[in-house]
């Protein structure tokens, strides 16, 4: 499948072409600490407030990164979910759509996916955008069906890497042409490569130490035990290295991150890491403790395109991570660090020992890291590209609605000939 990857073009602003900005609504589950939660807020503070206007919609109130979105006061709607199965959301969802007059709903995890399907129609909203975040995850048989059964409320899907527009379009049944792909983008000004002692310091860190820094909630798709396999490696060989995990269960223990967190806790302990890990936990200083670490460390099992890597690249810290999704795309192997083959804790201790006793190499990699994203993955490009996307897909309703009006008007004149 060749989903349609988005480029940068020259799009003139709604205030430059006198026209009225596009209205845009993104809808998204919750805004706790987390990738896509993340992107939504970058995207809603990026886009051009000259071509939309953009407001925000949460479905719970566990919304955190709240802090960070611009305006938040007059663009931020709470929409909560009385219970888990709550259908009235749809139609308090489409009165809010209504109320904005909003051109686009685009839509953000599964229970903001449907709902803002649903609703979007109801509201006779323009265009309606679902996203896909991740790949090779599972679905329960009642979210496949439901995806399937809303699955003509939708006119696209964008996902944020190649391999999760394949996954999803293989899941669901849709037609090629149903994707764009836009990658994640980062703040580069927030992400900056800065001076790390001072935040060494307040961690506790030795200023002389090595440090390994993994930035993950516990969820098991992070695959921590296979950095704690790799720690172990190092740790024979370089005793002096620290391993700072940043991140903490999801709110309320959701997906079985309590669980989870529990066992990367007793196989620390059970591997004699105890002395070597640093537990920072969420933390909203992540542009500081990126340039605590000599390197970063992603394990997962699968992604979509994750924001740790462009934001430790952001701050000109070489990466590691495994060979899924478009992670080789995103982090080209001895370029900007390395990409490692999953489940192989040999390789993965190996890479972390090159770049911590080679600083030439961390350095190199470092700066072609920070000049890489600063080219391909900044918010700025997200946004071009993103806001590319809702035009088109208004062009697209726009040019189906004649073709729907032309084809009603053929058939009457049949009849009238007849």
């Amino acid at each position: 499948m060749r989903s349609q990857i988005v480029a940068s073009g020259s799009s003139v602003s709604g205030k430059a072409a006198g026209v009225a900005p596009i209205r845009v609504a993104l809808v998204i589950s919750n805004l706790e600490y987390g990738g896509a939660q993340r992107q939504v807020i970058e995207l809603a503070n990026h886009l051009d407030r000259g071509a939309f206007e953009v407001h925000v919609c949460s479905l719970s109130r566990y919304v955190p990164l709240a802090a960070d979105l611009e305006d938040a006061a007059e663009r931020l709607f709470v929409l909560t979910k009385r219970f888990k199965f709550d259908v009235s959301v749809i139609w308090r969802l489409a009165g809010w759509l209504r109320r904005i007059r909003a051109d686009v709903v685009h839509s953000y995890l599964f229970d903001a996916n449907i709902a803002a399907r649903l609703a979007g129609r109801l509201a006779g909203v323009r265009a309606v955008i679902g996203s896909e975040r991740n790949t090779d995850y599972h679905l329960k048989r009642r979210q496949i069906w439901a995806y399937r059964a809303t699955r003509g409320c939708s006119d696209l899907i964008l996902a944020n890497s190649r391999a999760g527009a394949q996954f999803n379009r293989r899941m669901l049944g849709h037609p090629e042409e149903h994707y764009r792909v836009v990658h994640n983008g980062v703040d580069t000004v927030r992400f900056r490569p800065q001076a790390g002692a001072g935040i060494r310091a307040r961690l506790g860190l030795a200023a002389e130490a090595p440090v390994v820094g993994m930035f993950a909630s516990f969820k098991a798709q992070k695959n921590h035990p296979l950095l704690l396999e790799a720690a172990r490696r190092v740790l024979d060989r370089r005793a002096d290295v620290k391993f700072l995990l940043v991140g903490d269960e999801l709110h309320g223990g959701m997906h079985g991150s309590d669980a989870y967190k529990a066992r990367v806790f007793g196989m620390i302990e059970s591997l004699g890491l105890s002395g070597a890990c640093v537990l920072a936990g969420n933390r909203d200083d992540v542009e500081d403790v990126y340039c605590a670490c000599d390197v970063t460390v992603l394990p997962s099992l699968f992604e979509g395109t994750p924001n740790v890597l462009l934001e430790s690249m952001s701050c000109g810290v070489p990466v590691v991570a495994t060979d899924v999704a478009d992670n080789a795309a995103i982090a080209p192997d001895g370029r900007v660090g390395f990409i490692v083959p999953l489940g192989d804790a040999g390789a993965l201790a190996d890479r972390l020992l090159r770049l911590i006793e080679d600083g030439e190499l961390r350095r190199r990699f470092g700066a072609a890291a920070r000049a890489w994203v600063e080219s391909e993955f900044s918010t700025a490009r997200l946004a071009e590209k993103t806001g590319d996307v809702y035009r088109e897909a208004l062009a697209l309703r726009a040019r189906r609605g004649v073709e729907r009006a032309q084809a009603a008007g053929s058939g009457s004149s049949d009849v009238v000939r007849r």
